[in-house]
């Protein structure tokens, strides 16, 4: 049996007592590290505290076992239970469809067990979740490759006053292109969008594509470390929250479109003054 089991937001204590009780008889527990990061992904004891709580040695499972190496898991889940733990909910901001897929065609049994996402957890700045339009994903720039895509999407979600869920780029054991080209893999060390880069790269976009899907005035609500006890919410234009400070990862930004008199008087709880 395959498990791939949702641990929320927070932190280790998030996990579902479902999940939890799925965690204790598997044989083997991998956890993916590569698409987000639980509140104490940044420290020292992260993986200990989540080892301690659930009874269990987890192994890592980064981007390149995931996407490469993934028969391995799945013959040991073919012999013994397996779980496979995801921060959010398995199929939230971030789908593991290709390994489900993968494990029926070996003939493997799949449980799922879900969690709270980024998904539905911006829901806590008061805007309705059922108007949201498409979300978009902004990757980091570089001197050769500045792509604009989510632009389009923003702006049908605009025309139509939908919300815009941003979610922001993370690069962790990212190859560099120097090493790529030795044929020695060396990695860079881990990056993770803030909402100031998210917001002056957005600006960039619409100075050069020119069609006012937004500017320096559209109101938007920035997060961050959503779900965890210090989480951070602030609503304002995006002039100011470029000079609001964060703090720490992750980061995600919401563009606001039209508003309910409901969600107008929910983001004034959380609104620059």
């Amino acid at each position: 049996m395959l498990y791939i089991i949702g641990l929320g937001l927070g932190n280790e204590k998030d996990i579902t007592l479902r999940g939890l009780e799925a965690v204790k008889k598997c044989d083997k527990v991998y956890m993916e590290a590569y698409t987000s990061l639980l509140s104490f992904g940044l420290s020292t004891d992260g993986l200990s505290t989540l080892e301690n709580l659930y009874g269990k040695s987890i192994t890592i499972a980064d981007r390149e076992m995931v996407e490469e190496k993934a028969d391995c898991l799945l013959l040991e889940a073919r012999e013994s239970d397996v779980a496979f733990l995801v921060v959010g909910d398995p199929f939230g901001a971030t789908t593991h469809s290709d390994l489900v897929v993968r494990a029926k065609q070996l003939g493997l049994d799949v449980k799922v067990v879900h969690n709270a996402s980024v998904m539905n957890a911006v829901g806590i700045c008061g805007l309705q979740l059922y108007r949201y339009g498409e979300t978009v994903s902004v990757p980091f720039f570089t001197d050769d490759w500045r792509p604009d895509s989510f632009y389009d999407k923003v702006s049908r979600n605009r025309d139509v006053g939908l919300h815009t869920l941003c979610l922001l780029d993370i690069q962790v054991k990212e190859p560099s292109w120097e090493s790529l080209s030795r044929g020695r893999k060396k990695y860079e060390p881990p990056r993770y969008m803030t909402i100031k880069t998210a917001i002056e790269q957005l600006l960039e976009v619409e100075q050069r594509r020119g069609q006012s899907a937004y500017n320096e005035d559209t109101d938007c609500v920035g997060f961050a470390r959503l779900g965890s006890e210090d989480q951070m919410i602030v609503v304002g234009t995006m002039r100011q929250l470029l000079e609001v400070d964060f703090g720490a990862p992750l980061h995600c930004l919401v563009i606001i479109g039209d508003t309910h008199p409901l969600e107008e008087e929910m983001l004034e709880f959380y609104r620059l003054k």
